[in-house]
């Protein structure tokens, strides 16, 4: 059994990241997650320290977004005693808890550019200095990173340092959307039903073939993490029981593939040009999700490889 075993599922998307992330697991570079929320990033994170030279050292984790430009720095960095107001004794910052170990920095593109710019030093050099320091510390830790944004569009926007991407995309990964891996939703079922069975003990449910055809027919915006909220839900409501469609919440009964019978668009007498309707479509789906092409492809229900072969074809940026 291997640590990446706690990465659910059996879809060819899902069998390349962990062969990718197992090698990067070895080698002792820095890695960029990417991904949208709740695709997993920080368990695969955890799989890669757990099987690398790290693995008895320590694994420190830090949501970049969670704390306010004021502290984020001497979170990560340390600071002296009487460096600013309420100050009052020396504070060790996260990369010295993690020397030897490795340190990962969720939601890498909510970080200041001001801490940025440290943070480039610290990968260059190895060197990080406390607020109100004057002697740097020289820790040696493995920094693995990730992201939910396109970085791209956060440097031509000027929100991210361009030399910081570069350090830090040594190796990337992308973790694949639920949507674009849907033969894994069964197997993600059993693992959570019989999780939350023990944690809350109590017998768990199960799910009607048709509930799981609503399950892969949803686009799962939330990702794993919606679909586990999901499963602890529905194992203290309904357990032992058997789960079905009418069980489920308003939103897995909308059908998001429109049909001959369901559509109400009719073809104008004096017909229409097809490729600038689809043309509009994908831009008008790239511009509801601020260009994530993932989202785009998941609202136009076509793979991102499809998107990306229809936007050229078109000549839509890539």
């Amino acid at each position: 059994m291997t640590h990446f075993n706690s990465i659910i599922g059996q879809s060819p998307a899902l069998d390349s990241l962990i062969r990718s992330a197992k090698i990067v697991a070895a080698a002792d570079v820095t890695v960029l997650l990417k991904g949208e929320t709740g695709t997993g990033k920080e368990v695969l994170a955890s799989a890669i320290q757990k099987s690398s030279a790290r693995a008895d050292k320590a694994f420190i984790t830090l949501n970049c977004a969670a704390l306010p430009e004021s502290l984020i720095e001497s979170e990560l960095f340390g600071h002296k005693k009487g460096a600013f107001t309420g100050a009052s004794s020396d504070k060790q910052g996260l990369f010295q808890s993690a020397d030897g170990g490795t340190l990962f920095l969720d939601e890498i593109n909510s970080l200041p550019l001001t801490i940025q710019g440290k943070l480039l030093r610290f990968l260059e050099s190895g060197e990080c200095l406390a607020v109100g320091g004057v002697k740097p510390h020289t820790v040696n830790v493995r920094i693995i990173s990730a992201t939910n944004a396109n970085l791209n569009q956060q440097i031509e926007a000027g929100q991210f340092r361009s030399d910081l991407y570069f350090r830090l995309n040594v190796v990337p990964l992308e973790l694949p959307p639920l949507a674009q891996r849907t033969e894994d939703i069964e197997h993600l079922i059993k693992h959570f039903l019989a999780f939350f069975a023990e944690a809350h003990g109590l017998a768990a449910p199960k799910f009607s073939k048709q509930a799981i055809n609503n399950l892969k027919d949803y686009p799962w915006p939330g990702n794993i993490r919606e679909l586990r909220n999901l499963c602890e839900r529905l194992s203290i409501l309904l357990a032992g029981r058997t789960i079905e469609p009418e069980n489920l919440p308003p939103e897995f009964h909308a059908k998001y593939i429109l049909t001959p019978k369901t559509t109400d668009f009719t073809l104008p007498d004096s017909g229409f040009r097809l490729d600038f309707l689809e043309a509009n479509l994908i831009n008008q789906a790239l511009s509801r999700t601020n260009g994530n092409r993932s989202k785009s492809a998941r609202l136009l229900s076509i793979s991102r490889d499809t998107l990306l072969y229809r936007m050229q074809k078109h000549g839509l940026a890539l």
